[in-house]
């Protein structure tokens, strides 16, 4: 049977960083605080040069070297984002351009802070359809952008950044020890939009917008929902918790993080964890966190690794892939 097999990650980051510290003075906050209750330290904020398309372009770049291919190889250009560099067309098309790529074909996806796990399946259905070869499925986002600066529960969270990978149909054997992706699970509930969202649109108000967030709930639904994904997954595929060797989650909230690994039981050694360095990216969060963990010489070939991601709507899901 066909597979997507990852065959190259990568990562970008805007040049600036912002440090806890930097918000005292500005909001009513303490770097203690955001560390106690998040985890973060820091995050990257884009400069006016820097968008979520340039970022994109270089995360695929940087995916496209590790793989060894060039943009003439891709056939699909998928791009992950609630960020988009204009309401249309797509960044996907304006990353494509960007790439000199005069050939396949490029759209985005929008399921918030899940958007990159469900372009990776988005991706894998291409692929195992035969309509695409080999895609670049791309998580970008500038939440700069949509921030309330005056509100300290949620401009403290949020970062800029994006990651890349190239998955590549392979033949497998159609057993868990195949290469790629091997299951995958997605849902989404539409009746709390109200607990996270942006409070402006084209259609609605005319404007971007800011974001909001009740912050209690939706730390309450991330920690309860995944549970649901996670076990479908893991029964298509006939393992448990303790088969994985990496569990590479959305990286919103390290108290999130570690209490979903506790209910999960995923051991803390298994956990890739980057929300201290570049705090809430959003759909660029799991691939950033990915590539990272890629490029020190954690994750490996043959490893066994999954995916997890909630966002507004809500929106989640999971994809288990054999490195």
């Amino acid at each position: 049977m066909i597979r997507s097999v990852v065959r190259g990650t990568g990562s970008a980051l805007p040049r600036r960083i912002m440090k806890n510290i930097d918000f005292e003075g500005v909001v009513e906050t303490t770097d203690e605080w955001i560390v106690q209750r998040t985890g973060i330290r820091q995050r990257h904020i884009a400069s006016d040069d820097e968008t979520t398309a340039s970022l994109g372009e270089a995360a695929a770049r940087a995916a496209l070297a590790d793989a060894g291919l060039t943009p003439d190889d891709i056939d699909l250009v998928l791009v992950a984002t609630s960020t988009p560099n204009n309401t249309f067309p797509a960044t996907a098309v304006e990353i494509q351009n960007r790439l000199g790529m005069r050939h396949g074909f490029a759209f985005d996806m929008q399921a918030v802070c899940s958007g990159f796990v469900y372009a990776v399946t988005t991706a894998d259905a291409y692929i195992r359809g035969g309509i695409a070869k080999r895609v670049l499925v791309i998580g970008s986002e500038t939440f700069s952008r949509i921030l309330d600066w005056n509100d300290r529960s949620t401009c403290v969270l949020f970062g800029d950044g994006a990651g890349a990978l190239v998955l590549e149909a392979q033949q497998g054997e159609g057993t868990i020890a195949d290469r790629g992706v091997l299951a995958l699970s997605l849902r989404s509930d539409g009746a709390h939009k109200d607990k996270l969202y942006v409070d402006g649109g084209p259609s609605t108000t005319g404007t971007v917008g800011h974001l909001r967030m009740e912050g209690r709930e939706v730390f309450k639904h991330a920690v309860g929902m995944i549970t649901d994904v996670i076990e479908a997954t893991f029964g298509q595929a006939g393992i448990t918790a303790s088969d994985l060797d990496w569990f590479v989650p959305h990286q919103a909230n390290k108290r999130i993080i570690d209490a979903s690994a506790k209910k999960l039981g995923i051991e803390e050694r298994k956990v890739v964890v980057t929300v201290d360095l570049h705090g809430n990216t959003s759909a660029a969060s799991v691939p950033l966190a990915l590539s990272i963990a890629a490029h020190d010489g954690r994750i490996k070939r043959g490893d066994l690794v999954l995916l997890e991601a909630m966002g507004g709507g809500f929106t989640w899901g999971v994809v288990l892939i054999r490195w």
